[in-house]
């Protein structure tokens, strides 16, 4: 009898491991085919204006054809409570998720994926991200609370990112005028040069991997966070640092150069390194700041 029970109990097991994998298999696939995916197509002429805004969602953008902006818009769910506007006038495209009446983070949610000139200028807005654009040269802004930031293989053009609490990624973006501000993301910045790069936050961390480019302007600042530069033997700029309540420190041989302002040990360093070919300032309230050879 024992053994009669024991083989019952295992049958009785696997039949419920079945019911449970056909109920999930079955879910995934109405989860699947619950998304509605819609392409539109424009024609437009050089450097075109392209505007995207979602307040759910992700958006991420690739260099296409010369002369055509292909955007797909991706619904998330069957929902009636969300619908894609869209607008072309000239050389002016404008593409925004509509919330309907009741309509939440899920229900509202629309995925875009963008094709589009590689010198057109760029406008993405949205609350939940991520946000992510690559290999253009034209001028990008990108504004969000919480959504994550990517910026990548980027040259020539003006780069604005503004965020409450997303993380901002930079990389390998050159000869472009960049500024940043966050309230408490962090922002990483890797092989990122050009005439002014600017990068602010209240309580993110700001991380920086690179050479400073040649006669560009950096300023670093933050509030309570630290900043952390890592550079090579071979970089040429002018650096100044300073924490009011924070300690700074440098692993990098400076050469001392004259300062207006008292240097203040271990909350100040002041030098030089190369050709001083650039200028880097770099902030904190109560950060830590340190400069680190690689």
């Amino acid at each position: 009898m024992a053994s009669l029970r024991r083989a019952y109990l295992q049958y009785a097991s696997v039949q419920n491991t079945v019911v449970v994998t056909l109920v999930l298999a079955t879910g995934l696939a109405s989860a699947a085919l619950a998304e509605t995916k819609k392409e539109y197509r424009y024609t437009v002429g050089p450097n075109a204006n392209v505007s995207v805004e979602t307040q759910y969602g992700a958006i991420s953008v690739k260099p296409g054809s010369a002369d055509q902006v292909v955007v797909t818009a991706t619904i998330k769910s069957d929902s009636d409570k969300v619908e894609v506007d869209q607008h072309q006038s000239g050389n002016r495209i404008e593409i925004a998720s509509h919330l309907l009446q009741g309509a939440d983070q899920q229900t509202g949610r629309v995925d875009y994926e963008l094709l589009i000139p590689p010198d057109a200028t760029l406008n993405l807005r949205s609350s939940t991200g991520p946000l992510s654009a690559e290999r253009l040269h034209g001028d990008l802004t990108m504004e969000g609370s919480d959504a994550v930031m990517n910026v990548r293989n980027m040259e020539n053009g003006h780069v604005h990112v503004r965020t409450m609490h997303g993380t901002v990624t930079l990389a390998d973006v050159s000869n472009g005028y960049i500024e940043i501000s966050s309230i408490s993301g962090d922002i990483h910045l890797k092989s990122v040069t050009g005439p002014t790069v600017q990068a602010s936050s209240g309580s993110g961390r700001i991380f920086y991997d690179g050479d400073f480019g040649s006669g560009g302007q950096y300023k670093f600042t933050t509030h309570r966070g630290d900043i952390e530069a890592l550079v090579p033997m071979n970089v040429s700029a002018d650096f100044r640092a300073h924490s009011v309540l924070g300690r700074v420190h440098h692993d990098f041989p400076l050469k001392p150069m004259h300062s207006r302002f008292p240097a203040e040990k271990g909350r100040t360093f002041v030098g030089t390194t190369g050709e001083a070919a650039s200028e880097v300032v770099l902030r904190s309230f109560s950060g830590r700041i340190r400069l680190k050879q690689r």
